[in-house]
This record gives structure tokens, sequence and C-alpha cells, in this order.
């Protein structure tokens, strides 16, 4: 049986759930995956049983609990540290922790105005200056990173980094927000993964509203 037990969100809308989740299954890391929709106006009173921040997506190792999609991916690589989930090198290995700090912290406008939604049919999306602004700001880390590692993904191999901005690639194709030869290379690296697929396969099959996240 999986040590692992992974409690997550509704799949079409949940970002944050997608990250751990993604990494896990990207990596062949065995875990049991519990979903718990959020579907109600203040959040499912289910949450309290297992999360003690009521939110998603946790972790629950035996008697450990872990909150927080970074926290998360971070306890895996400390208990897996043969299945690759950071670069090996020290300088990938920091820059790559940096990028990824700087995508669970930063980007609120883009987060704000374009909620993941792998149901909602592309359509580019009128968007203010400041969430260009964190588009092309991610655009740039994304191209950096495959210079210098050569690819596909953005440190060579699938990392903590590529689960970091999976919900970003989501967000970039529902909503037409980019679309250069560096975009649509990683876009295409991602999701050609078994992992992005069997994710999107399953939210593209709930049948859950969330009106807040419904852009």
């Amino acid at each position: 049986m999986p040590a692992f037990e992974l409690f997550i969100g509704n799949k079409n809308y949940s970002s944050w759930s997608f990250r751990p989740w993604i990494a896990l299954k990207q990596k062949g890391i065995p875990f049991k995956e519990t979903l718990v929709p959020f579907d109600f106006e203040h959040g499912n009173p289910r949450f309290a049983a297992f999360s003690p921040t009521m939110k998603v997506p946790v972790l629950k190792d035996g008697d450990i609990t872990v909150w927080d999609s970074f926290a998360i991916l971070e306890y895996a690589a400390e208990v897996y540290p043969d299945k690759g989930l950071w670069p090996e090198e020290r300088a990938p290995r920091a820059k790559a922790k940096a990028v990824s700090a700087e995508m669970h912290s930063g980007f609120a406008a883009l987060r704000s105005a374009c909620p993941m939604n792998m149901r909602r049919p592309p359509e580019k999306l009128a968007v203010k200056p400041t969430v260009t602004a964190d588009v092309e700001r991610i655009v740039r880390i994304w191209a950096d990173c495959l210079e210098t590692s050569g690819g596909p993904f953005l440190f060579g191999d699938f990392t903590i980094a590529d689960a970091m901005f999976a919900p970003v690639v989501s967000r970039f194709a529902t909503y037409c927000l980019a679309d250069g030869p560096v975009v649509r290379r990683y876009s295409d690296a991602m999701t050609s993964t078994p992992a992005w697929q069997a994710w999107e396969s399953d939210a593209l099959k709930e049948i859950w509203v969330v009106d807040v996240d419904e852009a």
C-alpha cells in the first residue's frame, strides 16, 4: 500500500492540488488519491477532518501531515531523494528552487484574473497590464531555463519546477495569453506527459461548477 495519501480538490480548478499530484505521478511515487470537492460557497466542511487550514492539498504520511503544495513537494523530495524531484547539481538546483518559490509566492494578478479551468473552451481574455507583466516574466523564466538546460523540461528532466508551473501552462492555453515558440515548446512537453493527460481527462469529466473560478 502507498505510504502517501494526497487530499486534493476539483481537478478542473484546483491548481494547487495539481502541482504535487503531477509531480508524484510523473516521478512514479506511489500515493493514494482522495478527492474532496470544494463546491460549497464557504469551502467543504469535510476538509476539517484532514486539513489544518481547511484548504487542499494535504499530504498524509503515517502520522505526518503536510499542507501547502510547495511544502508537500519538498517533503516528497526528502522522502524519495532518488526520484530526481530537484536537479542534482547545486547551481541548477538553486535556480530551480528560486523559480519555484517565485511561482509559489508571486504572479497574483495572473492567478486572480485567470483561474485554472480546464473545461473552459480556449478563448482570448482581455487582461490588465499587471497580468501581461506576469505572463511576460513567466515566459522569460521558461526561455532562460530551457536555453540553459536544453529541455524538454525547465531543467532537462521533470522537476518540482515543472510541477509548480504546470497550472500556468493550462492558463496560457485556456485564456490564449501567450503563444510564442518557447511557450509552444514547453507546453507541448508538459501536456504530452501521461501524468498531465490523466489529470486533464479526469478534470474534463467533472460536473462541479464553482462560480468564483469561472472567469
